[in-house]
């Protein structure tokens, strides 16, 4: 019953979802102000399901789902939809909910092409350490993600007032300045949250292995990939570093998130590497 349920929320999750980045299209083109927040609500109903779809895995595994491809990548898309939601409820930046909503269809469509198969949880995996990991790191990965929305948007918004043309994106997309902000506070959150995962890893890896490092693939991705967002961190906080050289280095650390995630699987394998 509850494996039935499963997939009908799975389901459930990759339609809503389709229908909230189809209505923030539609309003990202027509700028009409009822359609932005009918594709709010249908957002946040996304987020709900993806949370029930979620709570749903771990009642029937029996621990966190977050141990899969599949898994990892809702898991990823859940922390982009709150990440935004929790940030949307704070702060109000122009058609931002169009770029993440299209980035979470992505993900979703992603997670559906991958096994949703239950694996069972290896021993080394089989430990409190791993909801506080993983849940950690991929919260940070989200509002990381969302720093790369913001990236997008920058460059194209800089793009239109560079060339003087004050076309298309200019009259939809916020000010250089709101967009460098935003870009600002995903930045810090990702790397509190990116930094927490690292640390937790490591008395994990020490718990589960008797060291905290052994350099494996993952783990060495994970350090290249904190020390391009502390470069960002220091450069922006200490000399300024801001605008469209920070809008490309938050799109180059999204990319080294992404291979983190899955090209060291792909690649490189390890111990890191996903059950399926």
């Amino acid at each position: 019953m509850l494996s039935e349920i499963n997939y009908l929320l799975f389901n459930a999750v990759l339609l809503v979802s389709f229908v909230a980045c189809a209505v923030y299209l539609v309003f990202f083109f027509s700028q009409k102000e009822k359609l932005r927040k009918v594709a709010r609500m249908i957002f946040l109903s996304s987020g709900i399901l993806q949370t029930c779809y979620i709570l749903s895995r771990y009642l029937i595994a029996g621990y966190t789902p977050i141990t899969s491809q599949h898994e990892a990548i809702v898991f990823f898309a859940w922390s982009v939809t709150w990440g935004y939601l929790s940030f949307h409820w704070r702060y109000s930046v122009r058609n931002f909910g169009t770029f993440v909503s299209v980035l979470v269809l992505i993900m979703l469509l992603t997670a559906a092409m991958a096994s949703r198969a239950f694996n069972p949880l290896p021993p080394a995996l089989q430990s409190v350490w791993l909801p506080v990991h993983a849940g950690v790191s991929v919260m940070a990965y989200g509002f990381l993600a969302l720093a790369f929305c913001g990236g997008i948007m920058y460059l194209l918004q800089e793009r239109e007032l560079k060339s003087k043309r004050f076309g298309f994106f200019f009259t939809r997309l916020p000010s250089l300045d709101s967009l460098d902000q935003l870009n600002s506070h995903c930045l810090t959150a990702g790397f509190v949250f990116l930094t927490l995962g690292i640390i937790s890893g490591s008395i994990w890896a020490r718990q589960a292995w008797g060291t905290y490092w052994q350099w494996d693939p993952k783990e060495t991705w994970s350090l290249i990939t904190w020390f391009l967002y502390a470069a960002q961190i220091h450069q922006r906080f200490t000399v300024g570093w801001r605008g469209k050289r920070a809008a490309v280095m938050a799109i180059v650390g999204f990319c080294a998130v992404l291979f983190t995630l899955w090209g060291v699987t792909f690649l490189l394998g390890g111990i890191h590497s996903y059950a399926g």
